[in-house]
């Protein structure tokens, strides 16, 4: 039986990835490093401590990973007060209040750093609806480790057979599922060059994972285990 739903949320409550890339990309014009687009997207679902200590091992930079870190979220922290444009995701608001009225636990775990996590759910009002966020950022290791997912669950208080993900990245997806949790994949508009074939359901709208419909097709998939 369905009782919790764990969101990531770039990419899923929220389209960040925008001002991210800008801001990665300011980054590495300030530390004059040429990434790649294939290195690039390889980041997706990683947090930015695991993204930067990748980078200074790939570049062989003199500067420490804190410092790289540092300069990417003073770029997107500009980025994120000045952007008139960003906004929840279609449907995402909906389905999170369609959760929440069926008394569903909804708990946040994103890669994302609590700073960015909080600012998003001001900005939008999320909070009421959410038991409990985590941090990748504030986590021994990033995305595709399943720790995140691990500690989501027990942050929801429910077991894992009866938790769900939603999540639009290929490392996400793998976190999700080392976890041993359903994962719904997400491919958006917004996704791009990500792997969904690990997850056990892809959707490219939130209707199609209303509760009537996942709590449904959930039930059916431990009926048959």
């Amino acid at each position: 039986m369905l009782k919790a739903v764990l969101f990531d949320m770039d990419g899923v409550i929220v389209n960040t990835e925008p001002l991210h890339r800008k801001a990665y990309h300011l980054m590495f014009e300030d530390v004059n490093i040429n990434v790649s687009e294939a290195l690039y997207t390889s980041f997706t679902g990683q947090s930015t401590r695991a993204i930067c200590e990748i980078l200074v091992d790939h570049f062989k930079l003199s500067l420490g990973a804190q410092t790289l870190i540092g300069l990417k979220r003073d770029h997107f922290k500009y980025l994120f007060e000045n952007d008139d444009e960003l906004d929840l995701l279609p449907g995402v608001l909906d389905l999170i209040k369609d959760y929440y009225d069926n008394g569903l636990t909804l708990v946040l775990a994103s890669s994302a750093s609590m700073d960015n996590i909080n600012n998003i759910f001001k900005r939008f009002d999320l909070n009421p609806y959410f038991v409990d966020k985590l941090s990748g950022a504030d986590l021994k290791a990033s995305k595709p480790h399943p720790e995140i997912f691990e500690k989501a669950a027990l942050a929801s208080g429910h077991k894992r057979h009866e938790c769900i993900v939603i999540e639009d990245s290929t490392n996400g997806i793998r976190a999700a599922k080392d976890a041993g949790i359903f994962c719904v994949g997400y491919d958006s508009l917004h996704s791009h060059d990500q792997d969904y074939e690990l997850a056990d359901l892809v959707v490219t709208n939130f209707k199609a994972i209303g509760y009537p419909i996942i709590s449904a097709h959930l039930n059916t998939e431990l009926a048959q285990k």
